[in-house]
Parts: structure tokens; C-alpha cells; sequence
């Protein structure tokens, strides 16, 4: 299979996953409530363990030792879309209440649900290495800058104990079992790969189940959401595609760059606003507008730079 049909039958997974959520909502076997305890299953334990046994299954020391210029495109991405995101929020002129969750909605791609299966698909071999080192900066971005934004001013901010979470925790332990060359019995390797294969179709129904709630109407007219579909997921990753031509970086790390770039915003997000009382409704809407637009993005940007 070419790059493009492995990335199409990822997002026609995808699809099929939201629509069971929608289904299972609309039919009340789940709702709001029962919703939950997928999406903390999902992020406590589905993920971190995907994560953790494809790297230490998928990546070694050498593969590690070339990727260390992803942190530093990661750096220069968020940077740059930082600037960007605040020059959105004056164009579309929004409200103090929902210029800092746009901002974190074009900061935030969906990693952890739809990067980490899509890149490991794509690239079997290093894809979740990419990812995974990409993932760390992210993290950090998001329990500082994501939080920041997310909080009405001064009523707080970060707290270093975020940063320790699944997914990280998962990073570390991974990698440092990878490097020092401990391997895992192989009937707990069976089993792990087993739990973290559950990780993105659970995921992908949760966001179904939040999306069958949503009124749709409502978003579907809000412009400063398609603004952050043109900018973060069509404009940006061909702009990472293309910019990081100019300098030593493999023509796969240049595209596993630009489809980690591309993703739906984060589902965090949407958490992190109703937590701290701001707008949640406005930052569902991004998610369901940037997922739906998503699904048709994705294989775009991977068709433009393959062929």
C-alpha cells in the first residue's frame, strides 16, 4: 500500500468509529455520562500503554539519536504559531473568553487520538518515535502555554505536576528501556499491544458520542473555526513540508512533520476551558468542525506531498 491509501484507510477508520459514537448516543446505550470513563480509560491507560509498547517494539538507539531535530521543529512551530493564533483572534475580533482557547485551538493538534495511530501506520518502522518526541514538547507546550490560555486572567496558572501525566510517563519509561536494551516478557508485550490497540477506536467513539450533543447549526457558522481549519491544518503543514526542504531532515521526517502538524485540534482543550469556566461550548465546536474538516484535509495534504 502507498503512504496515501494507508492514511485513507486510517481516516475511513476514523469516520467508521465516530459514526458508532454517534449511533450509541443517539440510540441512548451511552450519554454524556457514561461517555467519561471511555475518555479517562483511553487517556490513563489505552494511550500511554500504544505509546510505550510501539516504542520500545518499533525504535532503537540510532533512530533515536538522528531524531533530535523534531524538538527543535516543534519549538519553531509552536513559536511561530503562537504569533499567528494571536493575529487570528484580532482579524475575527472574538471576545476575550474565546481569543485564548482559539489561540490554544490552533496550537493543540489531536496527537495522542489521531497522530499516533496515523504516523505509526504510516511509518511502521519510526513513525511513533516521531511522534513520541514531538508528543514531549507538546506536553510541556500545553500544561504551561495550553493552560495559560485556557485560564480566565488571573485566576491561575501552571503547575509543574501537570507535566507528569500517562502519556509522559509513558515517553520516559519507554525510551529508557529502549536505550538500555531491556526487553518486556513477551506474553506482557502481547498483552500491552492488545490494551493499546483499543486506544483510537475508543477515542474515535467518544468524540462520535460528544458530537451526537452538539448544536450543530450553531458552529457550523462560525467562522474564526474555519479560520483555524484553513491556517493550522492546510496552510501549515505544507509550509513545515516545504520550509524544512531547506535543511538536513529525511523527506519522511518532513512528512510525518507536516501530518502531526495537520491534525484536529486537541480534545484537551474542551477539558481544560469547562474546567477553568470559560467558553467549553466554543472550544467542542473547533473540535467538531476541525475533525469533520479532518477527515478530508488529511488525505489532501498527504496526496500534495506524495505525488
Amino acid at each position: 500500500m502507498t503512504t496515501f491509501e494507508i492514511l485513507l484507510q486510517q481516516i475511513g477508520l476514523f469516520v467508521i468509529y465516530i459514526l458508532a459514537g454517534v449511533t450509541l448516543v443517539r440510540t441512548k446505550v451511552l450519554n454524556r455520562e457514561t461517555l467519561e470513563p471511555i475518555s479517562k480509560f483511553v487517556i490513563k491507560m489505552a494511550l500511554p500503554v500504544m505509546i510505550f509498547i510501539n516504542i520500545i517494539d518499533g525504535v532503537n538507539k540510532e533512530i533515536l539519536t538522528g531524531s533530535w531535530s523534531i524538538l527543535l521543529i516543534a519549538a519553531g512551530f509552536y513559536a511561530v504559531m503562537f504569533l499567528v493564533s494571536f493575529g487570528m483572534t484580532k482579524f475575527f475580533h472574538l471576545s476575550e473568553n474565546c481569543a485564548g482557547i482559539c489561540q490554544a485551538m490552533m496550537l493543540f493538534g489531536n496527537i495522542g487520538f489521531m497522530a499516533v495511530p496515523v504516523i505509526s501506520s504510516v511509518f511502521p518502522g519510526n513513525g511513533i518515535l516521531y511522534v513520541s518526541v514531538f508528543m514531549v514538547f507538546d506536553q510541556l507546550m500545553l500544561w504551561t502555554l495550553g493552560v495559560k490560555l485556557t485560564t480566565p486572567t488571573g485566576s491561575g496558572g501552571f503547575e509543574l505536576k501537570k507535566l507528569i501525566n500517562p502519556a509522559t510517563v509513558a515517553i520516559l519509561i519507554g525510551m529508557l528501556l529502549m536505550l538500555t536494551g531491556v526487553r518486556i516478557p513477551a506474553l506482557l508485550d502481547t498483552g500491552l499491544q492488545k490494551i493499546g490497540a483499543t486506544a483510537s477506536p475508543l477515542a474515535m467513539i467518544y468524540i462520535g458520542g460528544i458530537f451526537a450533543e452538539l448544536p450543530l447549526k450553531k458552529y457550523l457558522k462560525e467562522l474564526s473555526l474555519y479560520g483555524i481549519v484553513l491556517v493550522r491544518m492546510l496552510l501549515a503543514p505544507l509550509l513545515m513540508f516545504f520550509v524544512l526542504g531547506f535543511f538536513l531532515v529525511s523527506a519522511e521526517i518532513r512528512l510525518a512533520m507536516a501530518l502531526i502538524t495537520g491534525m484536529p485540534t486537541m480534545t484537551a482543550v474542551v477539558m481544560m476551558a469547562n474546567a477553568s469556566g470559560m467558553d467549553g461550548e466554543y472550544a467542542l465546536g473547533g473540535v467538531f468542525i476541525t475533525t469533520l474538516c479532518g477527515i478530508v484535509t488529511l488525505p489532501c495534504i498527504c496526496w500534495l506531498l506524495c505525488y
